[in-house]
C-alpha cells in the first residue's frame, strides 16, 4: 500500500486514515483503545485527528488485518 500522498507532517482525520489503512471504524477504535494503533489527538471538543507521522509509521510496520 502506497502512502506517497500522505503529508510528511500534520494531522489526518479518520476518513483519511481509513483510506490508507483499510479497516472498519470499529476495528480502528478498538485498536486505538488497546494501543495497537496510534492514539488520537483532540484538536477541539468535537475534532479528533491523528499525526501523519504516526500513521506513516503504522503503515510501514504493520499490515491491515495481519499481525504486527
Amino acid at each position: 500500500m502506497s502512502n506517497d500522498f500522505l503529508p510528511e507532517t500534520g494531522f489526518l482525520r479518520l476518513p483519511q486514515v481509513l483510506a490508507v489503512f483499510p479497516v472498519s471504524k470499529s476495528t480502528w477504535w478498538a485498536g486505538v483503545r488497546t494501543g495497537r494503533y496510534p492514539a488520537a489527538v483532540k484538536l477541539s471538543a468535537r475534532t479528533t485527528a491523528w499525526r501523519a507521522e504516526d500513521i506513516r509509521a503504522l503503515i510501514e510496520t504493520t499490515t491491515p488485518g495481519g499481525a504486527k
